[in-house]
């Protein structure tokens, strides 16, 4: 089986598996250590980051061009699905959420989605997993956003909208009735 090339074009979106989506921003040659070796320049703005990777290790750092919309569908469609068996500690769980964050795939970022989301409003969450839970959101996000061209605030609600997900209370919110919120005397 030959492996195939994978190519990149300047403004193309892709994936980096462990920082999520960036931007192409050039292909250059750098001579490092005497060998002159093409580096793939990605942006990616949400952190203000500048990653430089080498052509020829691209395919092995896992790096890829987004998915299809149709892909995309697949993966939030799994996200509907009834969680995972929960039998593992959270330690082992939390890292093996960890992995599939990190995976860049979305399938497996799907999968923490759906084991993490709360299913109603009376649902709580740990700390550590609504962290998670936001990690794996926002990168499904930032790929669903560079595939439709809308921010990833919206693709994120959007993804929730999409799996039912409730949403917050905000406890900030004045009554309905028209009533104001208690305020302490000073």
């Amino acid at each position: 089986m030959v492996a195939k090339k994978l190519e990149f074009k300047n403004g193309q979106f892709v994936v980096y598996p462990t920082q999520g989506v960036g931007k192409v921003t050039r292909v250059e040659e750098q001579n490092i250590g005497g060998q002159k070796i093409h580096m793939i320049v990605i942006e990616f703005g949400q952190n203000n980051m500048i990653l430089r990777v080498p052509l020829e290790r691209a395919e092995i750092s896992g790096l890829r061009p987004l998915v299809s919309a149709r892909k995309m569908d697949e993966a939030i469609d799994s996200a509907k699905r009834a969680a995972g068996a929960k039998r593992m500690i959270w330690a082992r769980r939390a890292a093996a959420y960890e992995e599939s964050i990190n995976s860049g795939d979305p399938m497996r970022l799907a999968e923490v989605v759906r084991d993490l989301q709360r299913r109603s409003a009376a649902d709580t969450m740990t700390f550590s997993g609504r962290q998670l839970y936001m990690r794996a959101l926002e990168r499904m996000a930032q790929e669903f956003a560079a595939l439709h061209k809308i921010d990833v605030e919206s693709a994120s609600d959007k993804i929730e909208e999409i799996l039912g997900v409730p949403k917050e209370i905000d406890l900030n919110a004045a009554e309905e009735d028209g009533e104001e919120p208690f305020e302490e005397e000073k």
